[in-house]
């Protein structure tokens, strides 16, 4: 029978957090294999293309490396080329497009089923460590039609959409921002949002822009309206009158948010708090109730993610890894 791979550590997640915990982990004498589930920084990947951090390269850096951007905010391209440079300086063991299954404690192991282009494998470690982050599972709203091929999750370009109807569907900062970026693009866009107003957490620059381009009449909206459907071409919905309407859609962005993969951790026997989603972990070790198993980043908060991003979950491999 052939044996099962033997590793150290793994950690599932080959984004800055992942990136950032296997480098504190290499400083310790510790080799990890990182799995990823896309490509490296893949929640980055997803982002649209040239899009702009909202904060400065320093509090992106990992492992001491310097970023330095051409402005004084980084893009995507720049983020990405970024953390592939890590990559290679630091000599980090990845293995993209492999996600992790599930786990299970054997004896001293801790046993990982993951997915690979070529199947199934298995690999054998003393400690897990997940930093997989909330951008790979997009919140369904579980109506008809949400899988139809012109309907997107995650924003790409504008400029695909030019001369095209889009319906945008969410009202918070990734679907107000793209609806703004397709309307300027020259697609006729409408936005459907359950709430009558933007929430606070729209960003303050943004909020007044929406705002003045549906009183123009630039961008349609249908506020306090819920998606009821979407069929070929058109989204029905329940309009903020209670009528039924159908909008004309050659393409659709259901830009509704992401979450962590709950369903995951619950298969690791991770336990998590009723309603927050938030796991059971030391905050001195990030270990989970499970042992060998840790958490880093924003999994660590369940449903409220906002509190954490790259600029400090970026630290959490030094409370793993302690040398």
């Amino acid at each position: 029978m052939q044996k099962n791979q033997f590793e150290d550590t793994v950690i599932a997640g080959g984004g800055p957090i992942g990136l950032a915990c296997a480098i504190s982990a290499r400083r310790c004498g510790i080799d990890p294999l990182i799995i990823e589930a896309g490509a490296i920084a893949d929640s980055i990947v997803r982002y649209p293309i040239g899009m702009g951090f909202f904060t400065t390269p320093e509090l992106l850096e990992i492992g001491g490396h310097p970023f330095v951007s051409a402005g004084q905010k980084p893009t995507r391209e720049e983020a990405l080329k970024y953390y592939r440079g890590v990559v290679r300086t630091d000599k980090l063991r990845v293995r993209t497009y492999t996600k992790l299954v599930t786990a299970e404690r054997v004896g001293d192991v801790i046993r990982c089923t993951v997915a690979t282009p070529d199947g199934e494998t298995v690999i054998d470690c003393k400690r897990l460590v997940l930093a997989t982050g909330y951008f790979g599972e997009p919140n369904l709203m579980d109506v008809p039609g949400e899988s139809l091929p012109f309907v997107h999750h995650y924003f790409d370009e504008p400029h695909r959409s030019f001369g095209l109807d889009v319906v945008v569907i969410g009202g918070r900062n990734s679907a107000v921002e793209a609806a703004l970026e397709l309307f300027r693009a020259g697609a006729r866009v409408t936005l459907v949002y359950r709430g009558t107003v933007f929430p606070a957490s729209v960003k303050y620059w943004v909020k007044p822009d929406i705002e003045n381009r549906i009183a123009a009449g630039e961008i349609s909206a249908r506020l306090g309206a819920t998606v009821l459907r979407i069929e070929k071409g058109a989204v029905i919905i329940r309009n903020a009158e209670g009528l039924e309407e159908a909008l004309h859609a050659d393409r659709v962005y259901a830009l509704t948010g992401f979450r962590a993969d709950f369903a995951l951790f619950r298969r690791l026997g991770i336990e998590l708090e009723p309603g927050t989603e938030r796991a059971s972990v030391n905050p001195d070790t990030l270990e989970t109730n499970v042992p060998g198993i840790y958490m880093a980043g924003s999994i660590v908060a369940g449903r409220y993610t906002s509190g954490i991003f790259i600029e400090n979950g970026r630290f959490d491999g030094d409370k793993i890894f302690r040398c």
